[in-house]
């Protein structure tokens, strides 16, 4: 006799179909990899000994623009789902809204922000009319790949680690009583850090919680068991290595260490997720940022999310990998390993470069002017990432004066009469010291999103210039802002290099030729802070003062013969560029 699907829960176990079912998982995100790249992951993800994959889901890029929404290409959801379904694994989706991760703003669209008055991750009747429309949209993409309707989906998660962020109870339960709603069938469950303030505000009475931790599982479990006296032990989130912020040093993890605190969770009986079993990248403007919860400093996360992981940033399994698969075969029968064949690598590539455009003249093409009297928010003039240029023109006594900002989010260049004359960081005390020569004189600060603020008390974090700007005494008023979203360069066109003049800011391109496509990484030596695209794809940031030195380029962005690359240099340096496997 044929049974309905399920998967519940027993006592202190899970039973898929009524059978027992330990749940070991991985962490994978479909949005941090092309799509080119799903089934290699998941293979492999498979080949380590998990039967489960996991993602979050990135709301800002499935919503780009208020009800416009996008399930294609690298975003269709739906379809790595049934791969992953395809190639034997269960999955468990965890829809948000918010989903920290350290991606831009916690997933959350940016232009959320253009509301003054926004209050995310609570009751705040607007907040919630965009959860309900994203929900609408998102969630028949997955209903039928439910476990009871025959599909891999086990689980899905309510919110997301709601204990380190607030305390609105009432919103949570709206979460979970608007996904049943809208069809949701499957187990629901929270994740929060194991501490009695996390677990007091994160989760709800007649929902599954589970635990984020990185060690000491005995300890954690035995916490979540002051919340949840029965049913089965689960770990969500175990960190097995951690994320870099520029400026930092390149975080690692002991593999044998990392190790250890697998065996434990596994010998207490538990499920589990590895965060992340693969971190892949944060391509273009999409990483988060932190504010450090003491002094507030802020502190951008870096494009890559290799997080130390057992798989690296390009795909590769790393000593973790073989490290985990050895504890999992003391708790399941594991087949003989069975890798896909390495990924190729691209044979070392110098480009050429061929143009340049300065930013200045590039203006026209990239940015339609705005005017107000005072400098807005990039939220305001509904741009979402990239930089601003503000422009002023003053009279003022020439000689040397303090330029001051109220708030800069997050690093400005400022020109004086087209030079620049220094930067202004969030994290200083927002001023400069400058030399104004007799007027009238054109001012400008560049201002760079380096990334919103995805964790914390800082989430609402809006970009560009917040408040006033002053000479002196004096505010300036009368600006002219020229958003800068940077999401096509096709307008550009291009000067000899050798002619031309790019001493400010500027986009630099590059040819290259490609005999055989494969995986790379672009290093840029002797250029200073800025952005580079490979055939029209935002690679990301780079900055000399690290600790990320190149960025990942797969293979599937490349093409057979000629390739362009562009760099956007902030400060005028010219160095070289390096492509190699």
């Amino acid at each position: 006799m044929q049974t309905t699907p399920s998967f519940t829960i027993s006592g202190d176990r899970f039973l898929l179909n009524g059978e027992p079912l330990r749940v070991l998982s991985g962490a994978l995100h479909y949005f941090r990899m092309v799509p080119g790249q799903w089934r290699d992951r998941l293979l492999k993800l498979r080949a380590m000994g998990l039967n489960t994959v996991e993602t979050y889901v990135a709301w800002n890029l499935h919503e780009p623009r208020p009800g416009e929404f996008r399930f294609d290409g690298g975003l269709d959801l739906a379809a790595f789902v049934r791969l992953a379904q395809e190639l034997g694994l269960h999955v468990i989706v965890r829809p948000g809204p918010y989903i920290c991760a350290e991606w831009e703003f916690g997933g959350l669209p940016a232009w959320l922000l253009a509301d003054p008055a926004m209050e995310v991750r609570c009751c705040y009747p607007p907040y919630l009319d965009a959860v309900r429309r994203f929900y609408t949209a998102l969630l028949p993409q997955l209903l039928s790949l439910q476990v009871q309707h025959g599909g891999p989906i086990l689980a899905m998660q309510v919110e997301n680690e709601y204990g380190s962020y607030g305390s609105d109870r009432q919103y949570v339960e709206w979460v979970r009583a608007l996904m049943v709603e809208l069809g949701v069938e499957t187990l629901l469950f929270t994740s929060d850090g194991a501490t009695d303030h996390m677990l007091t505000h994160g989760t709800l009475p007649d929902v599954f919680k589970t635990a984020n931790f990185g060690s000491r599982a005995n300890s954690e479990f035995a916490k979540l068991r002051d919340y949840q006296p029965g049913g089965p032990l689960m770990c969500m989130e175990f960190w097995n290595g951690w994320f870099d912020h520029w400026g930092e040093p390149h975080h690692t993890r002991d593999a044998a260490d990392a190790a250890q605190a697998l065996d434990e969770i596994l010998a207490s009986g538990a499920s589990v997720n590895v965060y992340m079993f693969h971190g892949g990248t944060n391509f273009g403007f999409m990483n988060g940022a932190n504010t450090d919860l003491d002094t507030r400093a802020y502190q951008p996360t870096v494009n890559s999310y290799d997080y130390d992981a057992p798989l690296n940033e390009a795909g590769e399994p790393a000593a973790k990998f073989h490290a985990f698969r050895n504890v999992i075969a003391k708790y399941v029968d594991l087949p003989p390993l069975d890798l896909p064949p390495p990924a190729a690598k691209l044979a070392r590539t110098t480009p050429r470069f061929t143009g340049v455009v300065a930013l200045a003249d590039a203006l026209p093409v990239l940015s339609a002017p705005r005017h107000d009297i005072v400098p807005r928010a990039m939220e305001s003039l509904g741009q979402d990432y990239g930089f601003i240029l503000y422009r002023t023109t003053v009279n003022h006594p020439p000689g040397r004066v303090t330029l001051s900002v109220e708030r800069v989010h997050d690093r400005a260049l400022v020109f004086v009469n087209g030079v620049e004359v220094g930067v202004l960081a969030r994290d200083g005390d927002g001023k400069l010291e400058i030399e104004v020569p007799a007027g009238p004189v054109t001012l400008e600060l560049l201002v760079e999103n380096m990334g919103r603020v995805n964790y914390g008390p800082d989430l609402q974090d809006r970009k560009g210039l917040l408040g006033w700007v002053r000479l002196g005494i004096n505010k300036l008023y009368h600006w002219t802002m020229f958003p800068l979203p940077l999401a096509d360069l096709s307008g550009l066109r291009f000067a000899d290099p050798g002619a031309a003049d790019a001493a400010g800011p500027a986009f630099h391109r590059a040819v290259f030729t490609v005999d055989a496509p494969g995986d790379s990484f672009l290093a840029l030596p002797g250029w200073t802070k800025g952005v580079a695209w490979v055939n029209g794809f935002n690679l990301g940031r780079y900055w000399e003062k690290g600790p990320q030195t190149a960025l990942y380029v797969p293979a599937p962005l490349l093409r057979h013969g000629e390739n362009e690359l562009i760099v956007f240099e902030l400060h005028g340096a010219r160095g070289v560029a390096v492509l190699e496997g």
